[in-house]
């Protein structure tokens, strides 16, 4: 699994070879003078989808609702056709806000009716894509960040419109709520997670398994496309949410809380004895990807592999990356959302702070050995740099990549052309 091309590989040694985890003094300020693989135009341009919510659904949203790709996955293009129409004639560009919130709730309170008007007809089979597209909108309600009561409500609506067509499959999503053994305080709390599992799936006939961590907006209800992939393959599918994010239990600003998170899992797991325990991959999504990259280091021996998808470990948290990222290809300003993931109020204190808090780098976490790990992503990523996966190399156990040229955060649509490969590899292993 090979590296994009050899001009790029000989680009990216010669980054590498310098001490890019450093900060290098310019002689005059001392301030730090990246060279982002990005580009200095790419790197300090403010995307135009930030220029309100017009340009947002024109830009950069509408194409992909037509095509029914992330985010807009299980949705349909003529409901949120409905709600941009409406936020753009009253001008409503924060997407924080619960005024924008509010404008996807008439909507799906339309499509329940029909929804209610199948439940009491003979036509029982439109009622799952139905709620998925119920399920869908709710989603974009509640992005960036579960910030207000009002998000959370569209969050909750997401969750139960999602398990009324999830748990009418043949292979249904479940909703399982996970002891969290190892929690540091007293106070016993669950870990929520979305289990999907093969109809044969048994303590006789245990399958390998998939352990999906998501990521800074993306959350258990969003995955139906990707089960159904794993499905295909025979493998079971454990879906958890990340610190700071939707029903997470773990302690948003401690940097040990995912070990413990990851105890408790992997326990219930072994409990359950459906699950192959030989043969179980972490796959981190986004921001996911950055636990990916620390499951694989702080419990290689519990898996088989791990797939660190659009990770960031170290540079992502740094301040300068942080004050550009703000403005790149995130639908809304980043900084808010990912401040209050980490557990700070104040995105000025999280710039300054979080890079010798959470950096990979500066922990050593990834100083130790490593479960077989594929890097992939992007190069121009503008949320997660691609010099995180680069200087993985650096560091513990050979790494196995696919950066994918001319391509943003999580390489999309290319990538999942070359996970999916990967895994049936890894799980085929002996």
């Amino acid at each position: 699994m090979g590296i994009a091309n050899s001009s790029m590989v000989k680009e990216m040694l010669a980054s590498l070879i310098t001490e890019s985890t450093k900060n290098k003094g310019n002689g005059d300020d001392g301030k730090r003078q990246q060279q982002w693989m990005m580009g200095e135009d790419a790197f300090n341009a403010k995307a135009v989808h930030h220029q309100g919510i017009k340009e947002l659904w024109e830009a950069k949203w509408k194409f992909p609702c037509m095509k029914g790709v992330y985010p807009f996955h299980d949705g349909c293009y003529e409901d949120f056709a409905k709600v941009f129409d409406y936020l753009i004639k009253n001008d409503i560009n924060d997407g924080y806000s619960d005024d924008y919130t509010k404008a996807f709730f008439p909507v799906c309170d339309d499509l329940k009716s029909q929804a209610a008007s199948h439940e009491a007809s003979s036509q029982r089979h439109l009622l799952s894509p139905l709620y998925l597209r119920i399920a869908c909108l709710y989603r974009i309600a509640r992005f960036p960040y579960i910030s207000s009561p009002l998000k959370r409500k569209a969050w909750e609506l997401q969750k139960e419109v999602y398990m009324k067509a999830g748990s009418s499959w043949i292979e249904p999503m479940q909703e399982v709520n996970v002891p969290h053994t190892h929690v540091s305080s007293p106070v016993m709390l669950d870990i929520p997670i979305y289990l999907r599992a093969p109809v044969g799936a048994t303590k006789e006939k245990a399958v390998p398994t998939i352990l999906l961590i998501m990521g800074l907006d993306g959350h258990r209800p969003d995955n139906t496309q990707r089960t159904d992939e794993i499905l295909k393959r025979g493998w079971a599918c454990v879906i958890v949410e990340i610190p700071g994010t939707a029903d997470c239990p773990a302690d948003l600003s401690d940097p040990n809380s995912p070990d413990r998170l990851w105890d408790s899992i992997f326990e219930w797991m072994n409990e359950q004895g459906i699950f192959d325990m030989k043969r179980v991959v972490a796959w981190g999504l986004s921001c996911g990807g950055y636990y990916a990259v620390r499951i694989a280091h702080t419990h290689r021996e519990k898996l088989r592999g791990a797939v660190a998808h659009g990770t960031g470990v170290h540079h992502c948290f740094d301040e300068e990356w942080l004050e550009k990222a703000n403005m790149h290809e995130y639908p809304f300003a980043l900084l808010p959302a990912l401040s209050k993931k980490f557990g700070y109020d104040n995105p000025e204190e999280f710039k300054r702070e979080a890079q010798k808090t959470f950096s990979l780098v500066e922990t050593g976490i990834i100083e130790q050995e490593s479960a077989r790990l594929l890097l992939i992503n992007g190069v121009n990523d503008g949320l997660m740099p691609i010099e995180d996966s680069m200087l993985l190399f650096n560091y513990g156990s050979p790494k196995e990549a696919r950066f994918i040229p001319n391509s943003l955060h999580m390489g999309y649509p290319t990538a999942n052309s070359y996970v999916y490969p990967w895994l049936e590899s890894v799980m085929a292993s002996q």
